[in-house]
């Protein structure tokens, strides 16, 4: 099929999850046009809910930080336009955010960075000069974030601050930490997919501050509609259903994509707002150097989860204001195993939503690696039913019997690989380790001209990462000049 006028656009944005539908509406707030390609029949990627029994199940989106008036992700949400499309629940209206129960002891996890450092001192008498040392690092990095404008531009000093970029592991055994601290501590990386021996402390704490700053909840599938209405009110498309099946280049310089229908969008910015490794098929043979092919191909991803959803008697199973995580550890203080409980108002009325996420055993699904969801037979869906069964038994010990509840759905790394096509079914892409701090450097850049990525693998997790780093990669389009004058975060 030949090129036409209609099919012709300034910029063609590869993935419509929050990284990509972000960078989507900066560049039309710029004046740009802009198509965004979505390979699933609706968009939003890991914001969207899906609706098992008229109630609204979440997949990637289960509590955000800083979205209180004036902090970061909230400035970054004005600026979209999204804020007043969302309704948020602030959570730690009783004074807990999370409520850790460990083995031998119990840690609530506050809103404010001040009450957080005094929950640490009274649970951790015997840390006081180590609770100083990491306060002091921790209210550093929250003051990048507080800046912005600092953050998408960090000066060098930051970059050559070795505490910043080491693994925080090695830095509370170097202080030595209590294991009661060292086991708190990590349950920051476990939100990030990181383990505590290979997170670098910036990592952990950026995630850490996001969620003191404030953290709240998001309703059904409201953040999936606010970002798409949004792209759709400043004039922006998008097509739904129909996947990029290549990446067009002409002369090393990026000109647009084909689709699997057999449409040709063509455009001279490309953003793939999607895995890297998912993208290195979508490119002509030679496009890219080998050497960058390698790079991607040899980086390491996070694990992925697995997630069950219950309905609940509400009167029986009252709604939680935070969260609760059940957490096993080894000798040493390292988190060995971490469940992750909510219960919350559903759209039913009578009924709660009961979520629980841990993490997955890939082995354990083995059988059905090489199927597609919809298509894995009886015995898998049995198996989802088990391991399920067997998360209630353990949430019995903590919330007590559970009466009149009814099993939603479950789902698990292999549904996250189909449905946003990250490799081995990652629930947090690229692993941000030490060990890759080379190699997963200025991943939103490639060798041909006009191509970036965008993403939750790009710059960092979570909805703060992956929003920060789709300005990062407008910024680099755009140019620093033009950023700074015409994409105002203050």
């Amino acid at each position: 099929m030949k090129d036409s006028p209609d099919e012709a656009t300034d910029v063609v944005v590869i993935g419509s999850g929050i990284g990509g539908l972000t960078a989507a509406i900066i560049l039309l707030k710029l004046g740009c046009r802009v198509t965004v390609v979505e390979k699933n029949p609706l968009p939003g990627g890991l914001m969207r809910s899906y609706i098992r029994r008229g109630i609204a199940c979440p997949v990637g989106v289960h509590y955000v930080g800083s979205l209180g008036s004036g902090q970061p992700l909230r400035r970054m949400f004005d600026y979209l336009g999204v804020s007043s499309k969302i309704s948020l629940e602030h959570m730690g209206a009783n004074g807990i955010i999370d409520r850790y129960i460990f083995n031998d002891f119990t840690f609530e996890l506050p809103e404010g960075m001040d009450r957080f450092e005094e929950n640490l001192r009274l649970a951790f008498p015997q840390d006081q000069e180590q609770i100083t040392l990491i306060m002091k690092n921790l209210r550093d990095i929250a003051g990048q974030m507080d800046r912005l404008e600092a953050l998408l531009s960090p000066d060098r000093d930051f970059f050559l601050n070795e505490t910043f970029f080491a693994p925080l592991g090695d830095l509370l055994r170097k202080w030595n930490c209590s294991p009661g601290l060292y086991s708190l501590l990590g349950m920051t990386c476990s939100w990030i997919g990181i383990p505590m021996e290979e997170c670098p402390v910036y990592y952990h704490h950026m995630a850490l501050a996001s969620y003191l700053f404030s953290s709240w909840r998001c309703h059904g599938t409201e953040m999936a509609e606010a970002y798409v209405s949004r792209t759709e009110e400043l004039g922006g498309i998008i097509i739904a259903g129909d996947p990029v099946e290549k990446v067009l280049v002409h002369a090393k310089t990026a000109a647009g994509v084909a689709l699997k229908s057999g449409r040709h969008i063509r455009a001279s910015t490309v953003i793939g707002a999607i895995h890297p490794k998912t993208l290195l098929p979508l490119l002509p043979a030679g496009a890219v150097r080998p050497a960058y092919i390698d790079r991607i191909l040899q980086l390491q991803d996070t694990h992925g989860v697995f997630c069950a959803h219950f309905s609940v008697n509400a009167e029986d199973h009252k709604a939680v204001p935070h969260n609760i995580f059940k957490v096993e550890t080894d000798e040493t203080g390292g988190v060995a195993d971490v469940v992750f409980y909510q219960i919350r108002v559903s759209e039913q009325p009578g009924l709660n939503l009961f979520s629980m996420i841990t993490s997955i055993e890939p082995e354990d699904w083995r059988l059905w690696e090489n199927t597609r969801t919809g298509n894995r037979g009886r015995d898998y869906v049995e198996a989802k039913e088990k391991k399920a069964a067997a998360l209630l038994r353990g949430a019995a010990k903590i919330f007590g019997p559970f009466k009149n509840v009814k099993f939603l759905d479950a789902y698990t790394h292999l549904t996250l690989r189909d449905w946003v096509n990250t490799p081995g079914g990652s629930a947090y892409g690229v692993l941000r380790s030490t060990r890759q701090l080379t190699r997963t450097a200025l991943l939103n850049r490639t060798s041909i001209q006009g191509l970036h990525l965008a993403g939750q693998s790009v710059l960092a997790p979570g909805v703060f990462g992956t929003t920060l780093g789709s300005f990062h990669t407008v910024r680099h389009i755009i140019g620093p000049d033009r950023f700074g004058k015409e994409v105002l975060l203050s």
